[in-house]
């Protein structure tokens, strides 16, 4: 076992460990620590806490101290000291007529670097702006090209269901997201209706998959022939998986009845093993367009990959 102290730099960032020594940290406070790029200033997210070994990349770095009031003030001077960087860079952006979209400033704490993150459709080739940058601020200059789930996740915003993005306050990473997860959860196919603001599947579709998968394992498909407990043999109409409850379309000579039923009072065949074909007819019946455009998102899927914001 190894004590060690969760650290974050941004809001909703990856949590970075690092050796507490003999400080005394507690959640919320903010810390000194030498970093990849250089000495930054942090926030502890999770106190000194014992962590498996096999858990840890090592050799972990110590905290350099805890924040004095002057690193504070040095901090708060360097988001101002950002706005006018970013302002300057979106000026030379202009002047060298890049085809790029400029979404961030940053500074490292001790100045040594400054960094742009910036969207674009394709490569571009800014090593005149870099020059340009360098003259005008007198340190390293990087600029880091980003995708559109790492631009929504700083810039924030709402999404559809009216709360504060997930990936802007509390999503560490980005999960793989398929539309896999939303067949499972009988969602609406429409692209429009599982994508997020970035123009991504919505991660919050990886939220609740487990316990679909898991719920669903235990119910027939609309359509599907089941036994009931009371001897009866009909057709599933509907189900209501969260509550686990299936009605059934009871044939009693010439009339028919809808019975609703427990998932636990039925017999039936397990899910999965109809699953595929139950799919591949769902996808026949969706027009050419919406096909479309579920296999375009998820390629891109596949090609965001990882985000580009974190130091690793």
């Amino acid at each position: 076992m190894i004590k060690v102290i969760g650290i974050r730099f941004r809001t909703a960032g990856k949590i970075y460990y690092f050796n507490p020594g003999d400080e005394e940290l507690k959640r919320g406070e903010h810390v000194i620590v030498e970093t990849a790029r250089g000495v930054e200033y942090g926030t502890v997210v999770m106190p000194p806490t014992d962590m498996e070994d096999s858990e840890i990349t090592q050799p972990l770095k110590p905290v350099m101290r805890k924040a004095t009031k002057e690193d504070d003030e040095k901090e708060q001077r360097n988001r101002e000291k950002e706005k006018q960087a970013f302002k300057i860079c979106k000026e030379k952006i202009v002047k060298h007529g890049l085809d790029m979209k400029l979404i961030d400033a940053e500074y490292t704490f001790d100045n040594n670097k400054v960094l742009f993150y910036f969207t674009a459709d394709g490569r571009v080739d800014f090593r005149e702006l870099v020059k340009d940058l360098a003259s005008v601020f007198k340190t390293r200059i990087e600029l880091r090209q980003i995708g559109v789930r790492d631009e929504t996740k700083i810039l924030g915003g709402i999404g559809f269901c009216g709360r504060a993005l997930c990936c802007h306050t509390y999503l560490s990473d980005f999960a793989p997201v398929s539309i896999k997860m939303a067949k499972e959860q009988n969602l609406s196919l429409n692209p429009s209706k599982i994508s997020g603001i970035c123009g991504r599947l919505m991660c919050c579709l990886k939220n609740e998959e487990e316990t679909y998968e898991e719920l669903n394992r235990k119910m027939p498909n609309p359509g599907d022939t089941v036994t009931t407990d009371d001897g009866f043999k009909g057709e599933v109409a509907s189900v209501n998986v969260l509550r686990q409850l299936v009605k059934v379309v009871i044939e009693e000579g010439d009339e028919k009845e809808i019975k609703e039923y427990k998932a636990s009072q039925l017999k039936f065949k397990p899910r999965h093993r109809k699953e595929r074909n139950k799919d591949k007819d769902r996808d026949k019946n969706r027009n050419n367009s919406e096909e479309a455009e579920l296999r375009a998102l998820e390629q891109l899927e596949k090609k965001e990959g990882k985000s580009k914001l974190n130091d690793d």
